[in-house]
């Protein structure tokens, strides 16, 4: 009778799956459509789109890609914590989302640059600075060309999936600096 044992992990194991999984799956469901709409309202009133919008969307969706492939290979107890809470579930998306940003603007200040990385236009802030110059900022900077635009979705997305590539990019950039 030990098999019976071992079917009932199984089935247990397999219903803690799913419950991860669809809790995942509404969540990039309601992400993709929050983005979905915001696209379409900046195409709507013919405004400008916050990138920023679009990098923390393609961390999420690297975080959700991540934690997915991940699932099967976790252990139980980390499995049954993640069943217990949507916040347990959430978070690497989220993370990822945040990773994403900071790369972001890390790549916009500089401190990574390459042929590799995306290049932006961004306007020169008159001396000094003012709150709507910062909103400016915030709503004007675009990347240099197209292949940037692709290259800072791809690196977005890298951020959010890799759970370790922006802290290490932040270490290797602290220790470099005097």
């Amino acid at each position: 009778m030990p098999h019976c044992g071992v079917r009932h992990v199984y089935d247990n194991r397999t219903k803690m799956l799913l419950v991860v999984s669809r809790r995942l799956l509404v969540f990039i469901i309601i992400s993709l459509l929050a983005t979905a709409a915001l696209f379409a309202a900046t195409l709507w009133f013919q405004q400008r789109l916050m990138i920023s919008w679009l990098v923390f969307e393609c961390g999420i969706v690297g975080g959700f890609v991540s934690i997915q492939q991940r699932l099967k290979h976790i252990s139980s107890t980390e499995l049954r914590l993640l069943t217990q809470s949507w916040a347990t579930v959430l978070v690497v998306p989220i993370y990822g989302g945040t990773f994403a940003l900071v790369f972001y603007a890390l790549t916009l200040a500089g401190l990574i640059e390459g042929h590799l990385f995306p290049s932006y236009h961004i306007a020169a802030f008159p001396e000094p600075p003012t709150t709507d110059d910062i909103l400016h900022f915030l709503s004007r900077t675009y990347p240099a060309q197209g292949e940037d635009v692709a290259k800072l979705i791809f690196w977005s997305f890298a951020a959010g999936f890799s759970e370790r590539l922006v802290p290490q990019i932040i270490h290797r950039t602290t220790d470099r600096q005097p």
